[in-house]
């Protein structure tokens, strides 16, 4: 296959280029390409951008959570992801039963995704306690090609900071990162019961019983923690808050700390607190942890992105169906389960908003939905970029098409999504997978089950 007459874009650069695939991978990159044999497809990309397939690193797919499942499988999920233009997740385990180890959830997820992704995928281990046993686990579980954990610094399975020490030391031993959910328990747990006694149920104060300050706090506990381990790294999923930035800030105003790393994500930085006002139980859609904030906060966050204090977008895709599960929230939002869709609209939505409405170039794009999460995650060169090498995993985008928000638009398993009705300019055409075409206009043409496990190596901090 050849792509040819495209702006190919990495994140160095977008030039006019041709792209050649052979067997899955991408071989030459460079002007004139000509078919060398017959039968070599040739693909037109005049006027449409040649990106390098996304990389979601947040995704739930199939999550249980208590008595609620995610709406969307592993194939429904990763069908959609590659709708979007996203060509590789990696995805954050559940729990598993108390006291289980590392290696049961490992084990019961390869149950869910094998032979049912359609692009390739990895996890994030899930630790809930720590002992000599699971800080011995580790080194066999990233052997296994899992070089990532998560922890949450709130729910009922919440690592304690002396707990969070010895496992932050252990990985930076190992050199894997840690993922961590950043919130303060017991503000948050303090306000919750507070606002139900109340009778203060409603959606708006699932945001209100979670402020800012519970995340800048956890930020900057966790971070006091990892410096005190050897400055062992640290990624902090979906950062949400101009307070939490600050907390970053604060822990050293000279030299910003390089063991951070930040995510956010799409509804961060596009979606404010006035969507739990919606009427008709409306404003339970946006239910998520933590909640999306103040129009100060979306601001906070694009300067950020902007200036690379935040290095990742990925989605948190964690789909309920409003018509069932969200509505359980409508007499008390404690009931609500927690999550929104996302995983398909994250690379035309931050097209839209940042690139043509914010000035972000295309190669800042390319960087934060693609190659730094790659890095970041022991998946680059093979992810993430248009190379010799790389594998041909790669996106046709039309930065001028013009696409108005529908549910009905997309293939998320999901009764609605949060950007019903947006007006986005920019959207993919053509999603090509280790050098198959899986998505045409919009249409799923691949093979159910074609994804492959990524066995990841050591995260680039770099």
């Amino acid at each position: 296959m050849i792509i040819v007459k495209g702006t190919v874009v990495t994140a160095e650069k977008a030039a006019l280029a041709d792209v050649r695939i052979e067997e899955g991978r991408v071989v030459e990159v460079g002007n004139g390409l000509a078919p060398r044999q017959a039968g070599e497809e040739v693909i037109d990309a005049a006027g449409l951008l040649v990106m390098p397939g996304a990389v979601d690193v947040h995704t739930h797919m199939d999550l249980l959570v208590g008595t609620a499942r995610a709406s969307d499988s592993f194939l429904t999920g990763t069908v959609a992801a590659a709708c979007g233009g996203t060509t590789s997740i990696i995805d954050h385990m559940a729990f598993g039963p108390a006291g289980c180890n590392l290696q049961h959830q490992v084990d019961a997820y390869h149950v869910l995704a094998d032979g049912k992704a359609v692009i390739d995928y990895g996890f994030h281990g899930v630790v809930d306690r720590v002992d000599e046993g699971i800080l011995d686990e580790m080194e066999h579980i990233a052997a296994e090609g899992i070089t990532s954990f998560k922890f949450y610094m709130t729910y009922d399975r919440r690592l304690d900071d002396e707990s969070i020490l010895r496992l932050l030391a252990r990985a930076r031993e190992l050199g894997v990162l840690l993922c961590v959910h950043c919130e303060n328990h017991a503000t948050l747990t303090w306000l919750r019961a507070l606002y139900v006694a109340q009778g203060r149920t409603d959606a708006r104060y699932h945001a209100k019983s979670r402020p800012a300050s519970c995340e800048a706090e956890a930020i900057f506990r966790v971070l006091t923690l990892a410096k005190a381990a050897g400055e062992a790294p640290v990624y902090v999923v979906h950062t949400s808050s101009a307070a939490g930035l600050a907390a970053v800030a604060a822990f050293d105003a000279n030299t910003p700390p390089a063991f951070a790393h930040l995510e956010t994500c799409p509804q961060y930085l596009l979606l404010d607190e006035s969507s739990y006002g919606l009427p008709d139980g409306e404003g339970l859609k946006f239910v998520m942890s933590p909640p999306v904030r103040r129009a100060e906060d979306r601001e906070a966050l694009w300067a950020a992105l902007a200036d690379g204090r935040v290095e990742v977008v990925g989605t948190d895709h964690c789909p309920f169906y409003f018509s069932e599960k969200k509505r359980l929230g409508e007499a008390d939002f404690t009931a609500c389960p927690n999550g929104a869709p996302g995983v398909e609209l994250r690379l035309a939505l931050m097209h839209s908003e940042g690139v043509v409405r914010r000035g972000m170039s295309l190669s800042r794009l390319v960087d934060v939905c693609a190659t730094t999460p790659a890095r970041r995650f022991g998946v680059y060169p093979q992810k993430g970029t248009i190379a010799p090498g790389s594998d041909a995993d790669i996106v046709l985008f039309d930065p001028a098409r013009r696409v108005r928000v529908t549910h009905g638009l997309l293939h998320e398993r999901v009764d609605y999504t949060p950007y019903e009705g947006m007006e986005l300019v920019g959207y993919p055409v053509m999603t090509i997978s280790r050098g198959d075409v899986i998505v045409r206009e919009g249409a799923f043409v691949g093979a159910d089950g074609r994804g492959r496990y990524l066995r990841r190596s050591l995260p680039d901090l770099r």
